[in-house]
């Protein structure tokens, strides 16, 4: 079992921001993402990445219009590989290993007590398999790395037109949906739950939490007609926790074509019942309704983690790379996040 993290008690939070792919947008949206004084405010940010890249993507795109290069905190990491061999807009095995050395730094960094958070921007899963780390994501590296078998990967974006905040837990990652039947049990659905509402009470102040949990078939099997998970064993499984747990409200399995409905009219500002929380069932249920209303706005927070991580929710974007054109809002929006984590547990 790994140290834990030392319980740091400040006011700022120090976070570390990892650069991500050097090949892709990570590099513009750190830099853009730390012009935003809202942001740098209150708090301590380092980047843990190549200095050398942060240097040429901060001249290539002007940016000194919108930070002052002597301001930042870098964290220069050395990586197996050459910095001629990254190119922006190209991913490949060197930027594949030059990120992944990024984020194992963040997290040595984190775990012996120098950050309190790490923030992560995109990697390219490809090319981490290029480079011969044969890992899903970041996600499971930073349960290794911090010695944690049960995690999550929890969205939350807030409405800029009525500031309701969206959380949508996912039950199931990184797998091929033809492996999700067999993932899914009652034992995994339990511990995920234990993380959510661990997490809604440490993290957001919600001690009695409303928890909205999909079906898996259409309709929710339509009484067995389209499916029988529910019946077989969903529907007992709520029940019971449900029993379990007389002081959160879980409802469910609601019918996955319609349970994203009045949350998505919550968001446009129009009155609707909502949860604290959406528990979906695989990748794509969860995460295609969280795009479509807060593509530019949702962050990717890992739970059951002895530290707070933050990611921005989208990928590494080569094809826009060095153009100047990347949107930071994301990546301002995880920091913000972050901040805010740490803050809530102090």
């Amino acid at each position: 079992m790994k140290t834990p993290v030392s319980k740091i008690k400040k006011t700022i939070p120090r976070l570390a921001l990892t650069m991500g792919d050097p090949g892709g947008i990570g590099p513009e949206v750190v830099l853009k993402a730390l012009a935003d004084p809202r942001v740098t405010e209150s708090c301590d940010l380092t980047i843990v990445g190549s200095r050398k890249i942060l240097e040429q993507t901060y001249q290539q795109l002007s940016l000194e219009k919108l930070v002052h290069w002597e301001s930042l905190k870098i964290l220069d990491v050395e990586f197996d590989g050459k910095l001629e061999d990254i190119c922006l807009g190209i991913g490949n095995a060197a930027s594949g290993e030059a990120s992944f050395c990024y984020m194992e730094k963040g997290i040595a960094q984190t775990l012996a007590g120098e950050f309190q958070g790490i923030v992560t921007a995109p990697i390219s899963k490809t090319c981490w398999q290029m480079a011969g780390h044969k890992y899903p994501g970041q996600t499971e590296l930073l349960a290794e790395k911090a010695g944690v078998k049960k995690f999550g990967m929890l969205f939350v974006a807030r409405s800029p037109h009525s500031n309701f905040v969206l959380r949508s837990l996912l039950a199931t990652t990184h797998i091929p949906l033809s492996q999700v039947q067999m993932a899914l049990t009652p034992e995994l659905m339990s511990w995920k739950l234990e993380l959510l509402v661990e997490s809604l009470h440490k993290d957001f102040g919600i001690s009695r939490p409303k928890i909205a949990v999909a079906g898996l078939n259409p309709h929710s099997g339509e009484n067995g007609q389209l499916g029988t998970e529910e019946i077989d064993w969903l529907i007992p499984w709520l029940e019971k926790e449900s029993d379990r747990r007389p002081n959160i409200q879980l409802d469910g399995p609601i019918p996955p074509d319609t349970m994203w409905v009045k949350p998505g009219q919550a968001w446009l500002g129009l009155p609707a019942k909502t949860y604290d929380a959406y528990l979906a069932l695989y990748h794509d249920q969860g995460l295609i309704p969280v795009k479509l209303m807060a593509f530019d706005l949702a962050v990717n927070t890992t739970i059951g983690l002895p530290f707070i991580r933050t990611s921005p929710d989208h990928g590494t974007a080569f094809d826009i790379a060095g153009q100047g054109i990347a949107d930071a809002t994301s990546m301002k929006a995880a920091i913000q996040l972050g901040k805010e984590l740490i803050l809530q547990r102090i």
